[in-house]
């Protein structure tokens, strides 16, 4: 009985997870710059990735396994944003732009200099 349960409850993860995927390829297909894009990826990518990992852990009904899962979901948490971020610093370094629908520019040298503190 137990066991048919976790594996609806996996299923259900499982399509959770692919969604969040599917929504972050589309975001990295559509969205106009390398920074949109990235916020897609790094934002929806972890989350879809994070439900399938949490549906192994349930469907798996073993503590080892699960408590692997759930490490991997915590690695995810914890270094998609840095990644995503080291990336566009170094992406905004190296001279690439954001596209001309951005309203701020937090980076750009008139921004700086005309902040009141």
């Amino acid at each position: 009985m137990i066991d048919q349960i976790s594996q609806y409850v996996a299923g259900v993860f499982i399509i959770i997870g692919s969604a969040f995927c599917l929504l972050a390829a589309i975001g990295v297909l559509r969205f106009p710059d390398l920074y949109t894009r990235m916020h897609a990826a790094t934002k929806a990518g972890p989350v879809g990735a994070g439900f399938v990992l949490l549906a192994i852990a349930v469907a798996s009904l073993d503590a080892s396994v699960a408590m692997r899962a759930l490490a991997g979901i915590g690695f995810l948490i914890l270094t998609a944003p840095v990644a995503a971020h080291l990336l566009a610093r170094a992406a905004y370094s190296a001279g690439y732009q954001p596209s001309e629908a951005t309203k701020v520019n937090d980076l750009s040298s008139e921004s700086t200099r005309n902040r009141s503190i």
